[in-house]
């Protein structure tokens, strides 16, 4: 295979999400360290498709935001990611949409949430030229770089993939407990408003409850006081209107 159908390679494998080609990746950064690829153009071709392949997403939930919005919504996970790269895309803009990237499944929740928020096309571009370009950097400077320090090819393969492996598993982990933060935090802002609202209700209720006196008390032969009402305020007030206003004076 000659020099042109490697870099077509590259950039036909990085362009769609969840291809595993970081052998292939760590693999011409060791073949542009020994001169049989040039290192800019490997670089090109990888940062290249990567990016016309999120641009692709973008657009196509752009285009058809409806559909991908209900696909998105049908499961909770899904929801729930969509949620969350929205409010943090609009709350951070380039920033966050180049950090996802790096996430576990990030390239395709940064690209499909920012189309169907009609995110900007040309800042969603900045943010993934960035993203794209620090990572085609970093996989195939691996195998470059692995291949200088050791002088062989399996070694600098080998350190690549493996390098790559554990970035992806602390991408996981860092996921993982972004997620268990969140719920905890929902949680307890939960609990705190359920607090909140039956402390409102006591407070409400106990508004409700005028204290009076019993009939038969302490002060029920008191001068001016009948069970507790004021002198002459239920008199002449016939049966049920009576009662009816001495229920409003809650006994303590």
């Amino acid at each position: 295979m000659d020099a042109l159908s490697l870099y077509w390679l590259l950039a036909l494998t990085t362009m769609p999400p969840l291809v595993p080609n970081s052998a292939l990746l760590v693999t011409a950064g060791v073949l542009a360290s020994r001169g049989t690829l040039d290192l800019p153009a490997v670089l090109l071709a990888v940062a290249g498709g990567a990016i016309l392949g999120d641009l692709l997403m973008h657009l196509v939930a752009r285009r058809f935001g409806g559909p991908v919005r209900s696909w998105m919504l049908r499961r909770t996970r899904r929801r729930a990611l969509l949620d969350w790269a929205s409010s943090h895309m609009e709350r951070h803009g380039v920033p966050f949409v180049a950090a996802v990237r790096f996430l576990p499944g990030g390239r395709i929740v940064g690209a499909l949430s920012s189309g169907v928020v009609r995110y900007p096309v040309r800042r969603y571009l900045v943010g993934t030229g960035t993203a794209e370009s620090v990572w085609a950097a970093y996989s195939v400077g691996l195998g470059y770089l692995g291949s200088a320090a050791t002088g062989n090819t399996w070694y600098a393969i080998g350190i690549g993939v493996g390098v790559s492996v554990l970035m992806a598993a602390a991408g996981a982990s860092a996921q993982w407990v972004a997620r268990r933060y969140a719920a905890r935090r929902a949680l307890r802002n939960l609990d705190i408003e359920e607090r909140d609202l039956g402390v409102a209700g006591r407070s409400a209720g106990e508004r409700d409850r005028v204290p009076c006196e019993r009939a038969d008390g302490p002060s029920a032969g008191a001068p001016g006081r009948s069970g507790g009402v004021p002198e002459g305020v239920l008199d002449g007030v016939p049966g049920q209107a009576a009662n009816e206003a001495g229920a409003r004076c809650t006994l303590w």
